[in-house]
């Protein structure tokens, strides 16, 4: 079987070389997709590339975390994988828990095995920004409402894919928004989802999303927009789900 870490990555120079090298202590076939870092990022994976420690894919400019997983998808088919594991490069996806995905992945009985942050609690977890988790909740609970999907964070990137499910999916969200198709693309797919509990890290809660997006109502409004263009062939009493809880305080 074989299995890609695959981390996106955005102007990370300040963990880059930590992360991945505990990333590699665990597993050592490992993707890197630059979008498009302009703090020095950039420099440093294609020396890592140049001496084969990862393989790399850059982007020329700064196109979206979406785009990012779906390169790395589309890597992974291209390439023969089995699985491609998700992770983030901010120290807030610990490396220790790459055995575990693995573990569940060799049991062979789901084709999504995502992380929650809110699943169980291990204490000495951080506190996440309010915005973050009320727009968390408010998304999950419309997706299981839709969709039946028992999740608990549909937001958490620390996933692991099937690739050859993932083929199935027809992905072109390109920003932070992509939970909004994905969920609904799985679904509708019949793909098996099975979550497991990670730590709830939040290193530097004011991180930035970027121009509009920094703002949380405009953020919801944008992920609910996302949203409904992948339920259109809802019923309409159906579609009310997500009206009504577009009108959640963030």
């Amino acid at each position: 079987m074989r299995i890609l870490i695959a981390i996106p990555i955005y102007n990370e120079r300040k963990y880059l070389t930590s992360v991945l090298a505990q990333v590699r202590q665990f597993h050592r076939d490992v993707l890197v997709v630059d979008d498009g870092s302009t703090d020095g990022t950039a420099e440093q994976l294609k020396a890592m590339s140049a001496r084969r420690e990862i393989h790399l894919i850059s982007h020329d400019k700064n196109r979206g975390y979406g785009r990012s997983l779906i390169d790395a998808f589309n890597f992974a088919t291209a390439r023969g994988y089995d699985w491609v594991i998700t992770m983030d490069c901010d120290e807030q996806h610990e490396p220790k828990m790459i055995p575990e995905f693995i573990s569940h992945i060799r049991m062979n009985n789901a084709d999504i095995i995502s992380g929650s942050r809110y699943m169980a609690s291990s204490g000495g977890e951080d506190v996440p920004p309010e915005d973050r988790r009320s727009i968390n909740r408010t998304i999950t609970a419309i997706l299981n409402d839709l969709y039946s999907l028992k999740l608990t964070d549909s937001f958490c990137g620390f996933k692991a894919h099937r690739v050859s499910a993932m083929k199935r999916l027809a992905l072109d969200v390109e920003g932070y928004a992509f939970p909004m198709q994905f969920w609904p693309q799985a679904a509708a797919a019949g793909l098996v989802i099975k979550e497991i509990p990670v730590r709830l890290i939040y290193n530097d809660p004011t991180r930035h999303f970027g121009g509009a997006l920094d703002d949380a109502q405009n953020r919801l409004r944008h992920y609910l927009n996302v949203l409904v263009a992948e339920v259109e062939k809802l019923p309409v009493a159906e579609k009310h789900l997500i009206a009504e809880h577009s009108c959640c305080r963030c």
